[in-house]
């Protein structure tokens, strides 16, 4: 395997074969490449691209390049939901116990924050116990026996992608529309899933924030699952503001938690329910999208979703009492409010800034090896359009000590825009993509 030679074709607008990304992918993942020369590729890859079958190629070489989740002896449906990352996006704490509640088995594999946005591994590891690093055999078991598992990419799986998937955000390759396809779709696929729902973000704190950039990357996963006989559906969704309330782990996983209680923000709730209905119609669980509303309302109201987040918690070794008690997840030792500097209305709130002010306050990485503060983030109560009178709340900060207060304020002072008028914000869901094509949404 001559790297550097792939290398120096793709740089200057070759091809590599089918062939060719299998060997590299398996020398990669086997340690005989080494970061540098895929550092190089990465990056030649971002500026050239690659062509559909070079996607196809890399996808099935990563896929190939380790282990898969065999459930096919399940006798119901087995649908993933996966987001492109957001700011505030806790959809998935409260999606999978949603769907698995209403008879959809969901195998679903999340990763850590990328670049400013947070990871679900992160949050569900802010649940004291909580382990996300299940071996293959254990995840199956559970799913078998809860219809849930909320994993890691695991050693087992796409070993070559989870790899690249580090190396990418360290060398800002993380916008590669071909890297982020076959990334996500090497481990989708590696599920053993009967369908697969997308959420691709848009907007300023999207990594792809042009619309017209979110429907090829949504139509170009669409076809690597049509290519693998896994129906792919996507909905394009907003990320010029944070979803819900809570940014931040543990304020995230609390606001999952009084989401499933039925109280959840309205944004957050929406979406989760788009996206829940798709992944009920592609797992055979409902017939309709009314019906699938219906059922997952009824889930909620009933308190089956909670309870099987209860379940989830405590078969991945988490303290379950934090359903009761959200109190029990980590918590910040400052607390501060963040006042309207002015009278007007809110024109921004910029989900890029609030990512990386909680990084600052040390809840998010710089570095891969960086230990994160769960307890730390923001609670933004303020949105785009609200008037507010000066000295008005529109956030909270949520710190370890004053240090942080001071960064949390000077991070919503760039992030929370206050002025005289503002433009409206974009559709919180704005297309939905299948196999077939793509239709703007239309609220129900």
């Amino acid at each position: 395997m001559e790297a550097r030679a792939l290398v120096e074709r793709k740089r200057d607008g070759g091809r590599i074969s089918p062939s060719e990304w299998r060997a590299l992918m398996r020398a990669y993942a086997a340690g005989d490449v080494p970061d540098y020369q895929m550092a190089a590729l990465a990056m030649a890859i971002f500026f050239v691209g690659l062509d559909r079958d070079e996607v196809v190629a890399l996808t099935d070489a990563m896929l190939t390049s380790g282990a898969t989740l065999d459930l096919d002896h399940l006798r119901v449906g087995r649908v993933d939901k996966h987001s492109t990352g957001g700011v505030g996006d806790k959809v998935s704490l409260v999606l999978a116990p949603l769907v698995a509640a209403c008879g959809v088995a969901v195998p679903m594999m999340s990763g850590r924050g990328l670049g400013h946005t947070g990871g679900t591994l992160d949050k569900l590891e802010s649940i004291p116990g909580f382990r996300t690093d299940l071996p293959l055999a254990v995840a199956t078991a559970q799913i078998e026996r809860i219809g849930c598992a909320l994993i890691g990419q695991t050693r087992e799986i796409a070993p070559a992608d989870r790899k690249l998937y580090s190396l990418r955000d360290a060398t800002a390759t993380v916008e590669s529309i071909p890297l982020i396809a076959a990334s996500i779709m090497s481990k989708k696929l590696a599920e053993g899933l009967t369908g697969l729902v997308l959420d691709v973000k848009c907007g300023s704190g999207a990594f792809l924030p042009e619309m017209d950039r979110g429907l090829t990357l949504a139509r170009t996963m669409i076809e690597l699952g049509v290519d693998h006989g896994c129906p792919v559906v996507a909905l394009l969704t907003a990320m010029d503001r944070p979803l819900g309330r809570a940014c931040g782990n543990a304020l995230e996983v609390e606001e999952s938690i009084m989401a499933l209680r039925g109280e959840g923000p309205a944004d957050l709730m929406a979406v989760t329910y788009a996206l829940g209905a798709e992944m009920l119609l592609l797992g055979g669980a409902a017939r309709t999208r009314d019906d699938a509303r219906r059922r997952m309302e009824v889930a909620i109201s009933s308190g089956a979703a909670l309870e099987r987040f209860r379940q989830i918690i405590q078969a991945q070794g988490g303290n379950p009492a934090v359903v009761d008690e959200p109190s029990l997840l980590p918590q910040a030792a400052e607390c501060e409010f963040y006042l309207a500097p002015r009278d007007g209305v809110v024109a921004q709130v910029e989900p890029r800034a609030i990512g990386r002010g909680i990084t600052a306050l040390g809840g998010g990485r710089t570095r891969v090896e960086d230990v994160i503060d769960p307890s730390v983030g923001f609670v933004i109560t303020a949105r785009p359009g609200d008037v507010v009178r000066a000295g008005e709340p529109l956030a909270t900060i949520l710190a370890r000590d004053a240090a942080g207060v001071a960064s949390g304020r000077d991070t919503l002072a760039r992030a929370i825009v206050v002025a005289d008028d503002a433009d409206p914000p974009l559709p919180l869901i704005a297309w939905r993509v299948t196999e077939v094509g793509e239709e703007r949404w239309v609220d129900e």
